[in-house]
């Protein structure tokens, strides 16, 4: 039922965030760099058709468990990690194609998932420079990962929280997240939070019309 009313409201949040289309009053030429060259990129990767099919034969093999995702997010975290080039990724949030464009973005990344806190295993000193936190129904649990993660964060680091308005609590955790002093430029994309570490620009935070 939620999913459902998401989808209805979509219109309407294109709209009002009209105005913030394809870097639209946006100065910065890292911010807009980003904006135009990787989150609005359009580009038909290689990879994309291969993913696709890998992601049909695990989904039909993890029906029960597999949670779906929008087309769109799941090519933008490719090409975010692909711009980013980490060393490591995790991914915090239950079992969904996600984790294939992840991996695909950045061949040799060390790559960790994690759907409960307890499965969040990381090594003294490893640094986490890509989170992918996609459990907006437990905003503890992604409470919890954020606390974990963000001391890790070097200047390289990106974060992506999904569903940043999708409720209230979500609301209120993203508001906080980019209020911490350890965060730099922030993107809201409506369903999507993105959070860079790089404290020598300016921090800012920009709506995009995703």
């Amino acid at each position: 039922m939620k999913r459902i009313f998401l989808l209805c409201k979509r219109p309407f949040v294109r709209l009002a965030r009209f105005r913030h289309r394809c870097g639209y009053g946006v100065h910065s030429p890292f911010a807009f760099h980003l904006i135009t060259g990787v989150i609005y990129e359009t580009a038909p990767y290689y990879k994309y058709a291969p993913l696709l099919e890998e992601e049909k034969r695990l989904a039909a093999q993890h029906s029960k468990s597999w949670r779906e995702e929008p087309l769109r997010v799941k090519r933008l975290l490719f090409r975010l990690v692909n711009y980013a080039r980490p060393e490591t990724v995790v991914d915090a949030g239950p079992l969904s194609a996600s984790r294939l464009y992840l991996k695909a973005g950045r061949e040799g990344a060390v790559y960790t998932a994690a759907t409960e806190l307890d499965e969040l295993f990381l090594e003294a000193g490893v640094p986490v420079d890509f989170l992918y936190l996609h459990d907006w129904r437990r905003p503890g649990f992604a409470e919890e990962v954020f606390r974990q993660c963000v001391g890790r964060t070097r200047g390289c680091s990106v974060f992506v929280v999904e569903g940043i308005r999708y409720t209230s609590a979500m609301h209120r955790l993203w508001d906080a997240m980019k209020q911490d002093e350890r965060c730099g430029i922030t993107f809201d994309l409506y369903d999507l939070g993105i959070i860079f570490f790089d404290r020598t620009k300016i921090k800012q935070h920009y709506i995009v019309n995703f």
